[in-house]
């Protein structure tokens, strides 16, 4: 792994190169102890991602902001000619997949081997070549934190396929939309697409989902290093497990909402014509979903905003979106705490630790899907060690992750 430090400092910044070649190198070792010799081997990492505005917009066809950060999943990987895929991750059971049979299988829903599964079936749906290989991974991006794991995972697994066997030339968009088809088909999660874009484009990024086959991408060129405020995700420790219907439901209540006036997602219908029909709408579809509806509508004009703020260098009008769109997603988009468990709501704790402490400064909100995981808060940086304690007092040492934005996305590393 020679001249190596040159990209661990553009992935993970500078003072991160001897912590990430240390890293690199046991995974290297884990991965000569089950395969054999790593000297053919390719390595590739994709990160984690934050999503900074549209919070559930993008299933909908909506407007993100997103970003890329540095934690991420890495992986050690050579080429097979049996056309079998065997994957081990550091920590959990080893996944085989036959790429001669790549049908969506119930049975493996939810698992990783579905993951893998449904990216090898994407890539062959869309005319790129598919063998087998052996690849070694190990993450840092937490399962279950909200700066999801699975995109990161499916966004690697397409790089090494496109690195492998397609010459690296699958684009980044088009890794992304077939990371998100096998979470949707083979996985069995109706997640949109803002998760594995950021992932797999990387960088401080606008998306108009509009046309989703071909989505409006737009680079952000700010340095929160420089802003005066740490971006600070906290874990607040919730289970994920059993919450798939209520991430299900989201968009399945705005999609209802549409589909009363015809169309099949909110984007194709306007705010003033719910108002219009909100009598008929709610009778037909519910309160929830007019609810989740107007957030929809709403959130979508806030991404524009943030956008603009922050390419016009006003953090004041930035963090004022933001916090309007905590406030929107607590009340409207109800995604706090999941209703088949209302005794566990960290995530209702940590916005109001969170607020207690940064003291009318900087901002905070929910992060990602919701219900549990993480919370997301701009700390100005003269409250970040306190902020940090604060919040590790409530959910335990290490909590707290204070984010850098990762200019690049999925990648080959060497």
């Amino acid at each position: 792994m020679k001249n190596i430090d040159a990209m661990l400092a553009k992935l993970y910044g500078e003072k991160a190169v001897e912590v990430q070649r240390a890293r690199y190198e046991k995974a290297e070792k884990a991965f000569e102890e089950l395969f054999g010799s790593s000297e053919n081997a390719m390595i590739f990492s994709a990160s984690g991602r934050t999503e900074v505005g549209g919070n559930h917009t993008d299933h909908n066809r909506g407007k993100v902001l997103a970003a890329a950060v540095n934690l991420d999943v890495i992986a050690f990987a050579v080429p097979t000619e049996d056309g079998v895929i065997t994957v081990k991750s550091e920590g959990f059971p080893q996944d085989t997949v036959d790429t001669s049979d790549l049908s969506v299988r119930e049975a493996d829903m939810n698992t990783s081997a579905a993951l893998i599964r449904g990216v090898a079936d994407g890539m062959k749906k869309n005319g790129f070549k598919v063998g087998g290989f052996k690849a070694y991974t190990t993450s840092s991006v937490l399962k279950g934190s909200g700066i999801s794991s699975s995109a990161a995972f499916e966004v690697l697994i397409g790089n090494i396929i496109s690195h492998l066997f397609n010459g690296g030339n699958v684009d980044a968009v088009k890794i992304a939309q077939i990371s998100q088809y096998a979470e949707n088909v083979h996985f069995g999660k109706p997640s949109g697409l803002l998760d594995q874009m950021a992932s797999s484009v990387g960088g401080f990024i606008e998306i108009d989902f509009a046309d989703t086959a071909n989505p409006v991408i737009d680079a952000i060129s700010y340095d929160f290093g420089k802003s005066g405020y740490s971006l600070c995700i906290v874990d607040t420790k919730g289970s994920h497990a059993d919450l798939t219907p209520e991430y299900a439901a989201i968009p399945s209540e705005m999609k209802s909402v549409a589909q009363f006036f015809g169309k099949s997602e909110l984007r194709d219908i306007t705010k003033e014509q719910l108002w219009e029909n909100i009598a008929e709408v709610r009778k037909s579809c519910g309160d929830r979903a007019v609810s989740r509806a107007m957030h929809f509508f709403d959130e979508n004009d806030r991404a524009d905003k943030e956008a603009a703020a922050l390419k016009n260098g006003d953090m004041d009008a930035f963090l004022a979106a933001v916090k309007d769109s905590g406030n929107s997603s607590f009340k409207y988009l109800q995604n706090i705490f999941a209703t088949v468990n209302s005794r566990e709501q960290g995530v209702v704790l940590g916005l109001y630790a969170a607020e207690q402490l940064l003291g009318g400064r900087g901002a905070c909100r929910v992060h990602g899907g919701g219900f549990a995981g993480t919370i997301q808060a701009f700390v100005p940086n003269d409250l970040l060690e306190k902020f940090t304690a604060g919040m590790e007092h409530l959910f335990g040492e290490g909590s707290c992750y204070n984010m850098l934005i990762r200019p690049v996305g999925g990648t080959r590393v060497m």
